[in-house]
């Protein structure tokens, strides 16, 4: 059954592409500077950060995976080159012979500690400086509906049946 795309409006269209132009602009930069500062990426710095948290210091990959919000592809990919740097070990799990943990060393654990102030201090300057506390709290609801509406609604394929696409962008 094909439904007829529902447009953005024009309000709507200004708000989804300055969201889009924020995150992009500020993705950029805090990369930019995480790699400048402490040779990580965001890739690796979103890793480091889950495991080090991590109840000694190991996920199971299926977990951290999720956790970050990616495929287990990508995080498996990932975690290969996190192991060439010797920032993570992997640890097969004996109760499930496919399955493993990602695991970080002590130098993984150096450089997150390492890199930790510096990216903080990006974010702080970049994002939270730029915002009063009632926008941060509006702006923290906002983040976390969307959230559990992404959360509630399962990733869809195709499309809406429109026979004339025209992207929000």
């Amino acid at each position: 059954m094909n439904e007829p795309s529902r447009w953005l409006t024009p309000a709507e269209q200004n708000a989804w592409r300055s969201f889009i132009r924020a995150q992009e602009r500020l993705g950029g930069r805090v990369s930019r500077h995480l790699q400048s500062d402490s040779h990580l990426s965001v890739a690796d710095y979103a890793v480091l950060v889950h495991l080090a948290d991590a109840p000694g210091g190991r996920m199971r990959s299926a977990d951290l995976a999720a956790s970050v919000g990616w495929e287990k592809s990508r995080m498996s990919h990932q975690v290969s080159r996190m192991v060439k740097r010797r920032l993570v070990v992997r640890e097969w799990c004996p109760e499930d012979g496919r399955g493993a943990f990602g695991v970080i060393t002590p130098e993984g654990r150096a450089m997150i500690e390492a890199a930790a102030p510096s990216h903080v201090e990006t974010v702080r300057r970049l994002f939270i400086d730029s915002l009063t506390p009632e926008e941060l709290e509006v702006l923290t609801r906002v983040a976390n509906r969307v959230l559990e509406h992404l959360e509630q609604r399962p990733m869809q394929g195709g499309s809406s049946g429109s026979s004339s696409p025209r992207p929000p962008r």
